[in-house]
């Protein structure tokens, strides 16, 4: 009978507990999940068998990160080594919480192990009464040591984050658009609130930025005289409409105004040309983010596209986990379960459809080229998530595939394939990653070869098929000639040699009863 041994990872250091009447505690398993929670009873099952603490913090996350992954750490080795070498040549079984760690375990020493069965609840034991199983423990020092352990651990798995870049994205489009609805909102508010004091200033400059700067600039309009021309040139940027403004400053049909509301107004225009400026650097920032991130997807089909499907996603590993059809939907979705749930058309696009490629396609050819394109985007992200140095080569590329089937749809000139489209990328992507033509010509008569060694060994199987079955039927026509000769001379014997021709006879006698009823 084997001895189960289990193993439990505490925040300061690895145990081994052993458990009696293993085979017994086994068939009474509900007993045994409502005697978790008894000290009593449970410590007269199970005991601490050997416990190896962590030296330092350092050694306890690296151990920790090791076994989340299902690595067998070196502390943990030499631990349970030294403990199964003690017991000699017992047969030992280890109960264990994952199985991926067990069967690391199971490869590198050899031992049995388990993670079924009664093993979860004895864990369940082990964490819940831990701290008395163990001498010199109590219950605030391992909960210390716990949180301690949690902290360091949740700030490493933050710290390396593969998808930091992503989150980073993902943020500053969320808030590009947030800032694109409150500069149009606050450009009306202010557009209504000194169109009171200046009217025609609405139909001159009717950019919501200008018209907040000029705003700015202008406080008064009786103020506003030629000796500001040139100012005001700087910034509406055209000498004519600043002309325009002085003459329509003199001529208002707008009310007076007081101080205190120019101030208020002046004050509110500096917000919105803050606000107008920093959505600019944003956007900046946002197109050098996606080129270090994602440089084919933005070559492709643009920064803010590309950057929404990226944050509709989730992250750029997930939309390279896409296949191309989610892909050509993603934004869409409730015109999609609509569309299922009445039985109507599905939509064609969803978030590409801000991408200029559908806009420049006929009503007939926006489907498809939003299929295409999904399809180009798909393979665009999965290189930016996968490829080591990042390279826009590949995104141009694919721009220029989808720019070809434009060109096709509206002059029918056939466009290139992809294959021949790749080739031509790798070869101008050698700086980053060096691919002869060769190499792939080569690989490409190794599958021929061994397409037609294939077709050669199932052609050879069957005409070995062929000739074992002629020779079975030939076989098989000497054996019946040989029964029927051996029967003969057995009815020759007995002296029935008549039975076998009125057999014969009843058989045509059968035929011609046959045929007259027919």
């Amino acid at each position: 009978m084997a001895n189960l041994y289990v193993l439990y990872e505490h925040a300061a250091g690895f145990a081994v507990f052993s458990v009696k009447e293993f085979e017994e505690i086994s068939m009474f398993l509900p007993q045994v999940e409502s005697s978790v929670t008894d000290f009593a009873k449970f410590n007269s099952i199970v005991k601490l068998a050997a416990f190896t603490p962590f030296k330092t913090a350092i050694a306890a996350l690296e151990n920790v990160n090791a076994i989340s992954e299902g690595i067998v750490p070196q502390d943990l080795l030499v631990f349970l080594d030294d403990f199964f070498g003690k017991l000699k040549k017992k047969k030992c079984q280890l109960g264990i919480a994952d199985a991926k760690l067990g069967a690391a375990i199971t490869e590198a020493i050899g031992v049995q192990c388990s993670h079924y069965g009664v093993v979860p609840e004895i864990i369940r034991g082990i964490r819940f009464h831990f701290h008395k199983l163990v001498k010199g423990f109590t219950a605030i020092s391992a909960g210390i040591a716990q949180l301690g352990l949690g902290h360091s651990y949740s700030r490493a798995r933050v710290k390396f984050n593969v998808n930091r870049s992503d989150n980073m994205i993902i943020q500053s489009i969320a808030l590009l658009d947030q800032l694109d609805k409150d500069v149009n909102t606050f450009s009306m508010r202010i557009r209504e609130w000194y169109s009171y004091h200046f009217p025609e200033l609405v139909k001159i400059i009717p950019e919501n930025y200008l018209f907040a700067k000029t705003a700015k600039f202008i406080k008064d309009r009786k103020s506003l005289t030629d000796d500001k021309l040139e100012e005001l040139e700087e910034i509406v940027m055209d000498s004519s409409k600043a002309k325009a403004i002085i003459d329509a400053a003199k001529m208002s049909m707008g009310m007076d105004i007081s101080i205190i509301d120019l101030m208020n107004i002046e004050m509110f225009a500096e917000r919105v040309v803050k606000l107008s400026e920093y959505r600019q650097k944003l956007s900046t920032y946002l197109h050098n983010k996606m080129t270090s991130v994602a440089p084919n997807l933005q070559s492709l089909i643009g920064d803010q596209v590309g950057a929404r499907l990226i944050s509709h996603a989730g992250s750029l590993t997930n939309l390279a986990k896409y296949p191309a059809s989610t892909v050509q939907i993603l934004g869409a979705e409730k015109a999609l379960f609509r569309a299922l749930k009445t039985r109507s058309n599905t939509p064609k696009y969803g978030l590409i459809y801000h991408s200029s490629f559908i806009g420049r396609a006929g009503i007939k050819n926006k489907g498809r080229i939003s299929r295409f394109l999904a399809n180009k985007c798909s393979i665009a992200s999965r290189i930016d998530c996968f490829l080591e140095q990042p390279t826009s080569v590949f995104g141009e590329s694919l721009k220029a595939q989808v720019e070809e089937r434009l060109k096709f749809y509206e002059t029918g000139e056939i466009p290139r394939k992809n294959i021949e489209v790749m080739k031509e990328a790798i070869l101008n992507a050698t700086g980053t990653a060096i691919i002869d033509e060769v190499a792939i010509e080569d690989a490409q008569t190794l599958k021929k070869k061994n397409k037609k060694r294939k077709r050669n060994h199932v052609e050879q199987e069957a005409e070995g098929n062929d000739v074992s079955g002629t020779v079975d039927k030939e076989n098989g026509a000497d054996e019946t000639l040989l029964a029927e000769g051996q029967s003969n001379s057995i009815v020759a014997a007995n002296g029935d040699s008549d039975e076998l021709p009125k057999k014969k006879k009843k058989k045509k006698n059968k035929n011609k009863n046959k045929e007259q009823s027919a």
